[in-house]
């Protein structure tokens, strides 16, 4: 008989152990003792960030609408109506993400426009929506 076919069968080759599916033993867990069920935890959304672009007089209109495809994967319409949100007041926001993914886009537009030789620049402010009822 093979070692796998002793277990199969409720014995064991190991001395003082033996396997017993029997119907009159108590199933373990149940022998007296309190059920205790655990609590899963509450999680909670993480914080949300806008990443900001600002507008700056120098970095071309074109240039800002590709950015707005590229890292925020706007289509042409959307990108030209932020663009413009960016020329006329200022500053636009081009997305809303938890703060890693914030820090991260800004910094690649950043790092893309200093390589492209435009002053564009993008920051992040905290979301003032999250958390209000």
């Amino acid at each position: 008989m093979s070692q796998n076919q002793s277990f199969i069968d409720g014995k064991s080759p190991y001395r003082g152990l033996t396997l017993s599916m029997e119907d009159d033993h108590e199933p373990l867990g149940h022998q007296g003792s309190v059920a205790v069920e655990l609590e899963r935890p509450a999680l909670k959304e993480p914080p949300l960030y806008r990443v900001i672009m600002l507008n700056d007089d120098f970095t071309p209109m074109e240039f800002v609408v590709e950015v707005l495809m590229m890292f925020f994967h706007m289509d042409e319409e959307r990108a030209t109506r932020v663009m413009l949100a960016v020329h006329t007041e200022g500053r636009a926001v081009c997305g809303v993400y938890p703060r890693d993914i914030a820090e991260t886009k800004a910094l690649q537009v950043n790092q893309f426009a200093r390589a492209n030789e435009h002053p564009l620049v993008c920051d992040i402010e905290s979301d003032e929506t999250d958390g209000a009822s």
